[in-house]
């Protein structure tokens, strides 16, 4: 398929079939509280205890020549280099999070992860993301509020959705996730982008190819997806709701090395209002 070119704006197509975020309803806990063990039973011991805390080091942005991000549906990179953006979505587990964020610590990966804001394992990772975060190796993008298909809500609801989850990003990281949102399902359309617009996310974000793990697959299903779309200038969706992904992390480490791709974020390859 001929997919050079400086950026893909417009329709993705069937690319879009390639995957869709699972819908997962945000656990509460109100009313429900855990039961305690009996006073006579010791409390387990993990089997495996935890090792140190891993404090991850900054990791350099690469020097590259950046240019501007335009407006418009973005579902790969530009020109004919070796970069690979590897995105993931969603966020319904936060053991899988977390596990992100030690790969990206031990590796240096560089990540973009749209953020659902209303699930609770972002709130359980905000210790461990903000280090990554900060130095600017994972870049945190808007995924809405609650993963409502955009499309089939009024407006007063498309402009709470993004602003709730743009509001959570920058209270709790200090940063500005626009102007990248990625619709739900990748469901958007003339009324959603200019409602998106207004609010500063002017960019869609979409993609080309899938690890097509928004549910549960086998780890082999991740690493074929993953050998058919780690290519160079893709931008490749994953989620961060089930664990398969994460027991082969070396596997796909060692993919992008056999290919020699280069992981990036969005902000490393593109310049915007907000991040000049």
């Amino acid at each position: 398929m001929d997919r050079r070119g400086f950026l893909s704006i417009g329709t993705v197509g069937a690319v879009l079939a390639l995957a869709s975020c699972a819908t997962v309803s945000r656990p509460t806990s109100a009313g429900v509280r855990p039961l305690a063990p009996p006073p006579a039973e010791p409390r387990p011991v993990p089997a495996h205890p935890p090792g140190p805390e891993l404090v991850p080091q900054p990791q350099p942005a690469p020097q590259l020549a950046r240019v501007p991000v335009g407006t418009g549906t973005l579902s790969s990179l530009p020109g004919d280099g070796s970069l690979l953006a590897w995105t993931a979505d969603d966020g319904s587990s936060a053991a899988v999070i977390a596990a992100y964020a030690a790969f990206a610590a031990e590796t240096g990966t560089r990540l973009t992860l749209f953020v659902t804001g209303g699930y609770d394992a972002w709130d359980a990772n905000i210790e461990a993301l903000r280090p990554l975060v900060a130095s600017g190796q994972i870049q945190l993008g808007n995924h809405t509020w609650s993963h409502a298909d955009l499309t089939t809500i009024s407006d007063e609801e498309v402009l709470s959705e993004l602003q709730r989850a743009h509001d959570f990003i920058e209270q709790t990281w200090g940063v500005d996730a626009r102007p990248y949102f990625r619709p739900p399902y990748g469901a958007h359309d003339e009324r959603v982008d200019a409602l998106a617009a207004s609010i500063g996310y002017t960019v869609p974000t979409l993609w080309y190819g899938s690890l097509s793990d928004s549910g549960l697959i086998t780890e082999q299903q991740v690493m074929d997806f993953a050998t058919q779309w780690f290519l160079p200038q893709h931008i490749v969706i994953g989620h961060l709701n089930f664990d398969p992904v994460t027991r082969v992390f070396p596997q796909l480490q060692a993919l992008l090395s056999e290919r020699g791709l280069q992981t990036v974020t969005l902000n490393d390859v593109f310049t915007s209002e907000q991040h000049p």
